[in-house]
């Protein structure tokens, strides 16, 4: 099944690029606000699946090109990220430590939405693909051979990063966390349409051009290592994200005007806007292309608008 909000916060199923309002069969769930409502689905799908599903039969479906989708996750409390989590299309000699940060819950944004770039001296701004865990019951200290059953579902994820901050020694906050940095969407999909999250393609496009193009069988620490080792160090809540990471070598520069495309396999395609009031740019080349050019550094250097080096 996939899950997703609409216009005002409606719950809808979708199924064949249209989606149905099935939120009078949730409307029992007490709740302050959308995420009180996807945690409650998330918590109690054993006994709505049905429901749910009869909803979606039963009632008027429209085009999803007619809605506004929203962010399927509007505010979870904990949005994990894995971070240097693939084995780079098998070029790494063994996997880095396992490791990871936290994102801002006002750092979502959704389908449509527009990644906003701050006003800071960094030295590039990225946005990384990834497919991204959704949890579906209440997780803590979880043994890796019983880590799948605690996912609920699965769905893409852009990590917007901030490359070159300074103090090198405060680098995840700053350069993870900002507003706008983590679009999700279009939906949930849930695990039971996942044959295998670890054979899976995932494309991001800029603009119409294929720059990320890699398979989740190339994941260094595994998902349910990952939720072993998360789990380890605090509890995750149903409707919790964990981002799996991604393969680093595609990356490109994220610039205003910008137009990003992600499609996880199974996961539908999610659609962002980029927007820089100060106009920085850089030329457009993957992380991959610079390095074989022999350039120096790990990314290509700014070359115009605010903070860009004096020539």
């Amino acid at each position: 099944m996939k899950l997703a909000f609409f216009d005002d916060f409606k719950l809808g199923v979708v199924s064949d690029d249209k989606v149905v309002d099935v939120s009078d069969a949730v409307a029992d769930i007490p709740h302050l606000g959308p995420q009180d409502v996807i945690r409650g689905v998330i918590e109690r799908f054993d006994t709505l699946k049905d429901k749910l599903a009869g909803a979606a039969a039963r009632g008027q479906s429209k085009p999803v090109a007619q809605v506004k989708f929203r962010p399927p996750l509007p505010r979870p409390e904990n949005i994990i990220c894995m971070a240097v989590n693939y084995m780079e299309d098998g070029t790494l000699p063994e996997p880095a430590p396992i490791n990871a940060f936290m994102k801002s819950p006002s750092s979502v944004i959704g389908d449509g939405d527009t990644m906003v770039l701050p006003d800071m001296a960094a030295s590039i701004f990225e946005g990384e693909a990834e497919i991204a865990v959704v949890i579906g019951k209440r997780a803590s200290h979880v043994k890796a051979a019983d880590a799948m059953s605690y996912v609920f579902g699965y769905t893409n994820f852009i990590d917007g990063s901030a490359r070159g901050v300074v103090p090198p020694t405060n680098v995840f906050y700053q350069m993870k966390s900002r507003d706008t940095f983590a679009p999700i969407g279009p939906y949930i999909v849930t695990a039971d349409e996942i044959k295998d999250p670890h054979k899976l393609q995932v494309k991001l496009t800029n603009n119409g051009v294929v720059y990320q193009n890699f398979n989740t069988d190339d994941m260094a620490h595994k998902i349910p290592r990952c939720i072993e080792w998360v789990t380890s160090i605090h509890t995750l809540e149903p409707g919790d994200i964990l981002a799996t990471g991604t393969n680093h070598r595609g990356l490109n520069p994220f610039m205003d005007g910008d137009k990003i495309e992600l499609t996880c396999e199974g996961c539908g395609t999610l659609h962002i806007t980029v927007r820089d009031d100060h106009k920085r740019s850089w030329a457009r080349i993957t992380r991959l292309a610079h390095k074989q050019s022999g350039a120096e550094g790990v990314h290509t250097k700014q070359t115009g608008g605010k903070y860009a080096p004096a020539k």
